[in-house]
């Protein structure tokens, strides 16, 4: 029955602040949504809707749902920890046990959603690995 995942949905009361942390960091596009009474945006990935963020006045309470994290494949990995580090996020960087080794770095964004960004195994680390890890 399911063919593939469509979209996450987050809350937030720092919607301008949420828009600008996926885009500007992340590399997603904004792009069209239907006209909702309630305000927020859709933010894409190469033509697909991927994050829906509702913008709220106050986060609900208790607050909803259970999500552990989203993650998404992603390239470039050295260009992306130097965005990261630029822009002043801590992050975790592993490389997955096993034959896979995929790269996988963690962050969490404005509203504290862990996100998890995976890079293929074939791609090089940073020369600084250890310091950064360090770091954190």
């Amino acid at each position: 029955m399911i063919t593939r995942m469509d979209h996450f949905t987050i809350v937030t009361d720092r919607l301008d602040v949420t828009r600008r942390f996926y885009m500007e960091l992340l590399e997603m596009e904004e792009g069209p949504r239907p006209p909702f009474p309630v305000p927020g945006c859709w933010l894409y990935i190469s033509q697909q809707a991927v994050l829906h963020v509702i913008s709220v006045k106050e986060m609900p309470e208790p607050r909803r749902g259970v999500l552990d994290h989203m993650a998404f494949r992603a390239e470039g990995l050295v260009r992306t920890l130097d965005r990261l580090d630029a822009a002043g996020v801590s992050y975790r960087i592993i490389r997955a046990p096993g034959e896979l080794r995929t790269w996988q770095v963690f962050f969490t964004d404005p509203n504290g959603v862990e996100v998890e960004l995976d890079f293929d195994p074939s791609e090089s680390g940073p020369d600084d690995l250890a310091l950064r890890r360090r770091a954190l």
